[in-house]
């Protein structure tokens, strides 16, 4: 476990990469239980890839945050700005110019050295910054340890969605924060 100061900054087209790197080795680990490898493998080539970040890192829609650790990128978040494409998403969370925080991972070696909380914590103070009136973001029915993270910030449960890995179909709770 790292106790190297975090600091959590803007990324930057030429932080793809890293991003990528940080991804495939997080992603697998907060999958529902029973995902396949295959599958997992088939979403981080499709939604994970260096050039997926670079399309990420390019949209005016999506901020991406880091969170850094001496030289090194040990988490990252990204938001998107504006209301869910899915109609009946879009009524649960009821936050048509909110932010949805549609990514939130962290290096194992850094759980419980406080970047999640510096990764949240900056995505909060941006969300509001830029007046948006709340948050929103989708969690896996089975992971109760992040959503025990998300509740300590005042997030609530509004709804469901379906959440497509590879060729397997999850089920989320949809949870919201409003400032």
């Amino acid at each position: 476990m790292s106790n190297i100061p975090v600091t959590v900054d803007r990324a930057g087209l030429w932080d793809a990469e890293a991003l990528s790197d940080v991804a495939a080795a997080t992603f697998p680990l907060a999958c529902p239980p029973g995902s396949s490898p295959d599958d997992i493998e088939i979403f981080i080539a499709d939604a994970l890839s260096g050039e997926r970040f670079g399309e990420y890192l390019s949209d005016p829609a999506r901020i991406v945050l880091k969170a850094i650790a001496g030289d090194d990128i040990v988490g990252y978040a990204m938001l998107v700005a504006g209301a869910s494409a899915d109609p009946a998403m879009a009524d649960a969370v009821d936050l048509h110019t909110g932010v949805e925080i549609s990514k939130m991972y962290v290096l194992p070696g850094h759980h419980g050295t406080g970047v999640s909380t510096a990764l949240m914590r900056t995505a909060l103070d941006r969300a509001r910054e830029d007046s948006h009136p709340g948050v929103w973001l989708g969690v896996n029915q089975k992971n109760a340890r992040a959503q025990r993270f998300y509740a300590k910030y005042g997030f609530t449960t509004v709804g469901t969605r379906t959440f497509t890995i590879g060729t397997q179909l999850h089920h989320d709770y949809v949870m919201r924060l409003v400032f």
